[in-house]
């Protein structure tokens, strides 16, 4: 389609080669008022295309179009070479019969034409149908996700309430993130008695909140709190608001007396020195006699001591109604508690209700004639003030709101009559009663008796590892060091020197017959019977590590 302009552009615009005629140049001669100057003859259709500009013509000429532009061969363009309009002088043709005259197209002219309106036509086809398909496919989409959100809520029996302002919710407002549903897990050490996510957080914001107080109350300064707001949040880089002091007032009733007070100096534009605000005094032990305490590091420290066991404590509570539903129901005395149920979920404890912080007197203030008229109502006579008192009592009655209830524990789920058909009643008791057992072994064992249980279950295989070092080095005995450093080296999980000879330790404890340590000087030999029998070797500590663990 291009070779085709091409072509017939330079077939319009290059005449073939023909005899030039001899150009005589004119004598130029100063041109006198009376007596106009000398025409140029008008050029022949084979001369060159330069003409000389007629008086005629206006000095201001339209700027020819560029040469882009002239490829693509307009509709209103010049005929071809041989046509007189093209080679004709100005005097025959005149602006406004070149802008309403236009020129017959060429049949080679015409299938370029309209192949280059197809293409200026095809980019607008082709993207209007991609916006109309990806309107469709928007609306689809929509469309499932209404329809995913409307069936969990059918599952789920009840719409999802809305998350605290602390937390907010998910994308789509079903559920916390799972770096919150599941913070207890990912706690790294040993499980124990761990703190849900919302709990932590609270418990960092006493602790920022206490230092804030601190530093403003021991220079004498009135704690406001937009003081400590503003330094909490700049300290955690959260929300902190009045809602969570009430929280903290709920766990720790003592630790700050809240007040509502005015006329306190302020430099902000927003707050008049006569508006109430919330004040925060810290309540400290103060002995007779003694000047003003202070709020010293040491009593910042024992209060967050105190603010986090009051908070172990509530789920503690929660603990114990959750064990209390179980079958069949159990019962941990709290002293020996040192873990929580594995069944007990507890990140979905139940956030913290905030208590009632003081609020600012209301003071009545006339602005409008409705409020004139509504105080003007206490001016009516004594029985007519009886008789609306009795209706708005009568009123009140039936739609008193009633005390929350607390949430009901969370259940384990009860397995299936249609699964445990067929067994019978007393053999499932039995598991119920042995699996309780476990369990409550399980949450009363010591810090240290858990770490002997975990050597205990390495122990079948670090027996292996030490008898394949001792065949490798062909010897009868090795020093601790050397042995320790080779099993190091060849036990799959990565462990310290220190770690693997504590084990060593322990497995020639339970079997002295087999490995034996010597100390002589100042080393310790470690010498292993090849001859015993490995795998009755390895049964036997499996049997003294399930042993273990029973009890």
């Amino acid at each position: 389609m291009a070779q085709c302009r091409l072509t017939d552009f330079f077939a319009r615009r290059r005449p073939g080669l023909r005899a030039k005629p001899t150009r005589t140049k004119p004598a130029w001669r100063t041109p006198s008022p009376a007596k106009p100057a000398p025409r140029a003859p008008a050029p022949g259709p084979g001369s060159s295309r330069k003409r000389a500009r007629s008086p005629a013509e206006p000095t201001r000429a339209e700027p020819a179009p560029p040469a882009r532009r002239r490829l693509r061969l307009p509709a209103n363009a010049v005929s071809g070479p041989s046509s007189p309009a093209a080679a004709g002088s100005p005097e025959h043709s005149s602006p406004q019969s070149k802008k309403t005259k236009k020129a017959p197209l060429s049949a080679s002219q015409r299938p370029c034409l309209a192949a280059q309106e197809d293409e200026d036509k095809v980019p607008s086809k082709v993207s209007l149908s991609e916006l109309t398909s990806c309107l469709q496919r928007a609306q689809e989409l929509g469309a499932r996700v209404q329809e995913l959100k409307a069936s969990a809520q059918k599952n789920a029996g009840e719409p999802s309430a809305p998350e605290d302002e602390g937390h907010p919710a998910g994308l789509c407002g079903e559920q916390m993130p799972a770096y919150q549903r599941f913070h207890a897990l990912a706690q790294p050490g040993p499980p124990g008695l761990g703190l849900p996510y919302k709990y932590q957080v609270l418990a960092e914001m006493f602790r920022s909140m206490d230092t804030i107080v601190s530093m403003l109350y021991n220079r004498s300064e009135t704690v406001t709190f937009t003081k400590v707001k503003q330094g909490v949040q700049d300290m955690m880089h959260k929300r902190f608001e009045e809602r969570n002091v009430g929280q903290i007032k709920t766990v720790y009733p003592g630790c700050y007396r809240f007040r509502q007070e005015h006329h306190i100096p302020t430099f902000k534009d927003g707050v008049r020195r006569s508006d109430y605000q919330l004040t925060i005094e810290p309540l400290l032990d103060q002995q007779a006699g003694s000047a003003a305490p202070r709020l010293t590091a040491s009593h910042l420290l024992q209060r967050r001591q105190v603010f986090t066991q009051k908070l172990v404590a509530r789920v503690r509570e929660h603990h114990r109604a959750f064990l209390a539903s179980l079958n069949p129901p159990m019962e941990v005395p709290e002293d020996q508690l040192t873990r929580w149920h594995p069944r007990f979920n507890v990140d979905e404890v139940p956030d913290v209700e905030p208590a009632e912080l003081p609020q600012p007197p209301t003071v009545e203030k006339l602005a409008s004639a409705q409020e004139v008229l509504a105080r003007a109502r206490s001016l009516m006579s004594p029985r007519m003030q009886k008789a609306l008192s009795d209706l708005a009592q009568r009123t009140a009655q039936p739609s008193s709101p009633q005390p929350p209830s607390p949430a009901p524990p969370a259940t384990p789920p009860a397995a299936s009559p249609a699964a445990l058909k067929g067994v019978s009643q007393a053999l499932l008791e039995r598991v119920r009663a042995k699996e309780a057992q476990k369990q409550l072994a399980q949450m009363t064992r010591r810090p240290e008796q858990e770490l002997r249980l975990q050597r205990l279950e390495r122990l079948p295989e670090l027996a292996r590892v030490l008898r394949s070092v001792f065949v490798s080095e062909r010897k009868p005995a090795l020093t601790m060091e050397v042995a320790c450093a080779r099993m190091v080296g060849s036990y799959r999980a990565a462990m310290s020197p220190g770690e693997m000879e504590k084990h060593v330790q322990l497995l020639s404890e339970l079997l002295p017959n087999w490995l034996s340590l010597h100390r002589i000087r100042t080393d310790t030999y470690v010498k292993l019977d090849k001859a015993a029998d490995l795998a009755g070797v390895t049964a036997q500590l499996a049997r003294l590590a399930r042993a273990e663990e029973a009890l």
